[in-house]
C-alpha cells in the first residue's frame, strides 16, 4: 500500500489555537500533519476533524499498547474520525494487532493505514539491553517487530531512518516505513538518538518522514516545510 513518499509535519502543540494558527500559514498546498498525544489529549477529537475539513491528511499517533480487547474496541472508535493513518505498539503482541485492524476496519471494508511503532527513535542500543532487557541488536529487534507487524496485515512501521532499508529488505518494498528522527544537517538533534537528515532519509528508504521542531519552532516553518520536500520528494 506504498502511496508515495511524503513528509509529515508533527504537530505537536499544546492546544487549538497555536495549531491552527501554525496550520494557517500554509496558505497553499495542506501538508500532511501528524497529530500526537499532547494535541489529542488537549483537545480530543474535535481537533481531528477541524483540521480534517481544513483539508489535511492525518496521521493520529496515539501509540495504543493495551490488552486486545481493549485497543480493538479503541481502533473501531478512531475508525469514525476519517483519519488517514494510526499506530499502535509493535510489542503490543500479535493478537494485539490483529484485534486492532479488526477494530479500525469499517463495515464497508475501508480504513486508514495502521503501522506499527518497534522501537522509539529515542530508544539507544544500551537502552535496549540494560532497560528493556533485549539482548538482540536494534537491528534485529526491529527486523523481529517489522515481520510480525507484516504477518499480522499491517501497512507499515514506525523506525528510524536509519532501520528502513533493512525493513523493506525483510517486509518488501510496499511495507511502509514511517520515519521520525529528522533533522536538518548540522541541527539540534534534541532527545532524539537514531536521527539523519530528510536527503539521507530519502536515501535509506524511508517512504514517510515525520518532522516536528525543524519546521514547527523555525522562523519560517514554510520554508523549512519547503525544504524538507525538496531534500526529500523532489526527484531534482
Amino acid at each position: 500500500m506504498n502511496m508515495g513518499k511524503d513528509v509529515i509535519i508533527a504537530c505537536d502543540f499544546a492546544g487549538r489555537n497555536e495549531t491552527l494558527d501554525f496550520l494557517s500559514l500554509f496558505t497553499g498546498n495542506k501538508p500532511f500533519v501528524k497529530i500526537g498525544m499532547e494535541l489529542f489529549y488537549a483537545e480530543g477529537p474535535e481537533i481531528v476533524r477541524e483540521i480534517k475539513n481544513r483539508g489535511h491528511k492525518i496521521f493520529l499517533d496515539l501509540k495504543l499498547h493495551d490488552i486486545p480487547n481493549t485497543v480493538g474496541k479503541a481502533m473501531r472508535v478512531l475508525s469514525g474520525l476519517d483519519v488517514d493513518m494510526c499506530n499502535l505498539h509493535a510489542a503490543g503482541g500479535s493478537e494485539m494487532m490483529r484485534a486492532a485492524l479488526a477494530g479500525l476496519t469499517r463495515s464497508n471494508g475501508t480504513r486508514p493505514l495502521l503501522i506499527a511503532v518497534t522501537q522509539l527513535t529515542s530508544t539507544t542500543p544500551q537502552m535496549l539491553k540494560n532497560e528493556l532487557l533485549i539482548d538482540s541488536s536494534m537491528n534485529d529487534t526491529v527486523i523481529s517487530y517489522a515481520q510480525n507487524a507484516a504477518a499480522c496485515g499491517l501497512d507499515g512501521v514506525v523506525c528510524s531512518p536509519l532501520e528502513a532499508g533493512i525493513v523493506h529488505d525483510a517486509c518488501g518494498a510496499e511495507f511502509l516505513t514511517v520515519t521520525p528522527g529528522v533533522r536538518f544537517a548540522g541541527g539540534d538533534v534534541g532527545d532524539q538518538a537514531r536521527v539523519t537528515t530528510p536527503e539521507r532519509a530519502k536515501l535509506l528508504g524511508s517512504d514517510y518522514i515525520v518532522v516536528g521542531r525543524p519546521v514547527t519552532t523555525s522562523e519560517n516553518p514554510v520554508s523549512a516545510y519547503e525544504r524538507c520536500i525538496k531534500e526529500f520528494v523532489s526527484e531534482v
